[in-house]
């Protein structure tokens, strides 16, 4: 798939599920990771990872772009935009647009940390504050550096 190909879906999509033209414009990022993709305030434009559409495909892609359209209708019409808007998770529900998008498959991770009381794992990219946060049950956490 390409970006015209993208462009079309995305046109198909809104018109299917919101009932209204999407003016801008879709593109593919091949530099996103670890986001399914994004809705770009200042240009109206949505961007896709192309990871997202290697790893798991057009329909993965079709949620992820649902997804993005629903931050673009809200934010054209002047309403709330944000994950945590009213507006926002009643549309989301509305048309079926996910939440999250799947993690890519093989992503390594540099540090770990497991929780002394009930042993459950946190990867992480960056390194965090073992005084600062704890685990869900309120456990302590230690820290872990896997090699690569």
């Amino acid at each position: 798939m390409d970006n015209n190909e993208l462009q079309r879906l995305t046109e198909n999509i809104s018109l299917q599920h919101f009932n209204k033209p999407f003016l801008h414009e879709a593109l593919f990022n091949n530099r996103l990771r670890a986001t399914g993709g994004r809705y770009i305030l200042q240009s109206h434009n949505i961007e896709i990872s192309t990871k997202q559409y290697e790893a798991f495909g057009e329909a993965a892609i079709t949620e992820i772009i649902k997804h993005e359209l629903v931050h673009y209708h809200l934010h054209i019409e002047g309403k709330g935009y944000r994950h945590r808007d009213r507006d926002f998770k009643a549309l989301a529900k509305e048309v079926g647009a996910p939440r999250y998008c799947s993690p890519l498959p093989n992503r390594t991770y540099k540090y770990r940390y497991i929780c002394k009381r009930c042993d459950t794992v946190y990867p992480r990219q960056r390194r965090m504050s073992t005084y600062r946060y704890r685990c869900k049950c309120g456990g302590r956490l230690k820290e872990e550096i896997t090699q690569q």
